[in-house]
């Protein structure tokens, strides 16, 4: 495939603020005479590290080294220039000033890892890959991120949607020669285990996919109950940090409070709200409106108890979100969310058998905790990895909510053309399943891409990327 060169972009590739190195990266159709013309050489040698002054219209401006990188041995496919000077703003400024007055433009964001997209050097699962392992907030994020990026889930993907191209080329040929060696090859058997191989294939990589997804993306954690039953001590005991402000007070909490943690390598979103209760103040009644938003949109609800003093948790749970909820959210929450936190365990003269109760008849589990002692904890932790079904393999891909969705409609179109063929005999229903099916995976890929979607994908990069 040849290369064919777009106007020079340019952007600011490190981090804003002071550092020992700045770096600006240009690629374009005139990359490589805008760096021979801001160091004023003749030339510039691949790959090759040149030493040398920056200048402007009016003198040096920065000295450092340029490297130059020949289409198509570069990120983007493009000359790629790169201008390694000293950090710090203004001169990273002054430099991009003078670039721009040479030819190039702003690159826009993610301009650079999309030109890369258009000439194959990467593909749309990759190109996503580069924004988590920069964003990345754990090792286990950062790894799996860099997996992806150097094109281990992409080959699953494409390995599936080569099997899948085979299968609808034996299928087609099955519905064009169908009295073929008198053999009826749609009630041979072959083409049904080759589509039950492809969906274990794809119930593999999902299960992959959703551990990816999780490491990417979290899991949102809301801790609700009672004035003083300890949530703000939670968050602070789950942080490391005194990061909530607690006191004997009643109400002290009065907003919601957010902080990101890495608990055992998931990424928890942890909320505090509010203490739930009937109050005249009207800054925490605003305070308690926000806590049942929180409660609504939570993944996890920690509801917290001191087990001191509450003897029938469940029925304070009933109470509390009934003021604030409609009765199917609560069945909601009880079926799917609630996790019960006994806090205050230290308290207690017979201590419970065990820190994480049995879950009976659908009720949540209870967990035994102190937030003064720590006591509980780790079993807290265990339990919410649980409660989302977080048992990242060392192989774990990072993946996206798209992603999944992909192979989910994928799966489903599988299975339809499983039903075709095995109940309806169908060769055309099957292979146009088939289709439907290859083209969701293309979707994840960026074979099969809505322009929208790649814009959408790309404008949350950062501009130098």
């Amino acid at each position: 495939m040849s290369i064919i060169q777009q106007p020079t972009i340019a952007a600011i590739a490190t981090p804003i603020g002071q550092g020992g190195v700045g770096i600006i990266r240009l690629s374009g159709k005139d990359a490589y005479q805008i760096g021979c013309a801001i160091t004023k050489r003749q030339s510039l040698s691949p790959r090759v590290a040149h030493f040398g002054s920056f200048f402007g219209s009016d003198g040096v401006i920065d000295e450092g080294v340029i490297i130059y990188f020949k289409a198509p041995h570069s990120f983007t496919g493009e000359d790629v220039v790169e201008l390694q000077g000293h950090g710090g703003m203004i001169l990273q400024n002054m430099l991009l000033a003078r670039l721009f007055e040479l030819g190039a433009r702003q690159a826009t964001a993610g301009e650079f890892s999309y030109r890369a997209f258009e000439n194959d050097k990467i593909d749309l699962v990759q190109a996503e890959a580069i924004s988590d392992a920069i964003s990345a907030t754990s090792v286990a994020q950062a790894s799996s991120a860099i997996r992806s990026l150097s094109g281990e889930f992409s080959n699953k993907i494409n390995d599936l949607s080569e099997k899948l191209t085979q299968l609808r080329l034996y299928v087609e040929a099955a519905i064009d020669f169908p009295d073929e060696e008198d053999v009826d090859f749609l009630s041979d058997g072959v083409i049904e285990k080759k589509i039950n191989l492809i969906l274990s294939g794809v119930d593999d990589i999902l299960a992959t996919a959703k551990q990816g997804q999780l490491l990417r993306d979290g899991v949102h954690v809301v801790l609700a109950g009672r004035p003083n039953a300890g949530k703000s001590s939670l968050l602070n005991r789950l942080s490391g940090t005194q990061r909530a402000i607690v006191t004997d007070i009643a109400g002290t909490t009065r907003d919601t409070l957010e902080e990101t943690l890495v608990l055992d390598g998931l990424t928890v979103h942890l909320t505090d709200t509010a203490g739930l209760r009937d109050t005249t103040d009207q800054v925490e009644k605003i305070g308690i409106e926000r806590a049942f938003d929180a409660i609504n949109k939570a993944d996890i609800l920690l509801m917290v108890y001191d087990v001191s003093v509450e003897n029938d948790p469940l029925a304070l749970a009933k109470s509390l979100f009934s003021e604030g909820l409609p009765e199917a959210n609560i069945e909601e929450i009880f079926a799917k969310k609630l996790v019960l936190v006994a806090n205050k365990c230290d308290l207690l003269t017979t201590k419970p058998s065990s820190y994480v109760s049995c879950e009976t008849e659908n009720l949540p589990k209870t967990v035994y905790v102190s937030c003064e002692t720590s006591e509980g904890i780790t079993q807290l932790i265990d339990l919410l990895k649980e409660k989302v079904g977080f048992h990242p393999p060392e192989n774990s891909l990072i993946a996206r909510t798209r992603h999944l969705d992909a192979l989910k409609r994928a799966k489903q179109h599988i299975l339809q053309a499983h039903e075709q063929l095995v109940y309806y005999h169908a060769g055309e229903l099957v292979a146009d399943s088939l289709r439907q099916a290859q083209q969701s995976l293309g979707e994840i890929t960026g074979q099969m891409s809505a322009d929208e979607l790649l814009g959408k994908i790309f404008s949350s990069f950062c501009i130098g990327k």
